[in-house]
């Protein structure tokens, strides 16, 4: 299975490309719209803040190449930052605008008693069937870092929550679109599975 990896300047894409290689995908880490179109599986990765994601998108004319991928209903996974990057509008670093796929807010955590941003292992609770999380069980373990949580205006979007002082979606689906908040590629064999659902089965 061939996956393009959208290099958009932000984060390390080492670690996703090594957990998807694993998993047994052809990776293709790359910027160009071509090889983005050409691949049967796309992900959308990233770490940082939503204004500079976006900008990286802009930036390098990628968000054209997007919208075709969705459009085609390419399979498509957002990690962490790049989950959020599929929502309507983030209020980080003043309100910007995202790419609109998911009607919703990315909104700050905001809560005196927790540790800001949330870092380490925290567990899913299945909301709604999804191909991305099959032979995953209720209460599993996944590894988060974020100060922001993806709030969708419809619940159904949401196929896991995590707790951390609210209940927020930790994993979304809408159609061909799929998200994670956490990191699969450091989320041990868990993560590996959802990866490896996301190359084989996830359409």
């Amino acid at each position: 299975m061939r996956v393009a990896l959208i290099d958009y300047g932000i984060g390390n894409l080492r670690s996703v490309n090594k957990a998807l290689e694993h998993v047994g995908a052809v990776v293709v880490q790359t910027a160009d719209p071509e090889e983005i179109l050409k691949a049967e599986k796309v992900i959308l990765p990233g770490v940082g803040a939503f204004k500079d994601g976006m900008k990286g998108l802009q930036a390098r004319g990628l968000i054209s190449t997007i919208d075709e991928i969705v459009k085609r209903q390419t399979p498509l996974l957002g990690i962490c930052l790049g989950m959020q990057l599929f929502f309507s509008r983030s209020s980080e670093m003043g309100e910007t605008h995202g790419l609109g796929y998911v009607a919703g807010e990315v909104r700050e955590f905001s809560m005196d008693h927790l540790k800001i941003p949330q870092t380490g292992w925290n567990q899913l609770q299945m909301t709604s069937p999804s191909p991305l999380l099959r032979g995953v069980d209720d209460g599993t373990f996944v590894y988060f870092n974020h100060s922001y949580y993806c709030d969708p205006s419809a619940p159904s979007v949401s196929i896991a929550k995590t707790d951390y002082g609210i209940s927020f979606a930790s994993a979304i689906q809408e159609e061909s679109i799929y998200g994670v908040q956490f990191h699969p590629e450091k989320s041990q064999d868990a993560g590996l599975m959802i990866l490896r659902n996301f190359v084989e089965v996830c359409q």
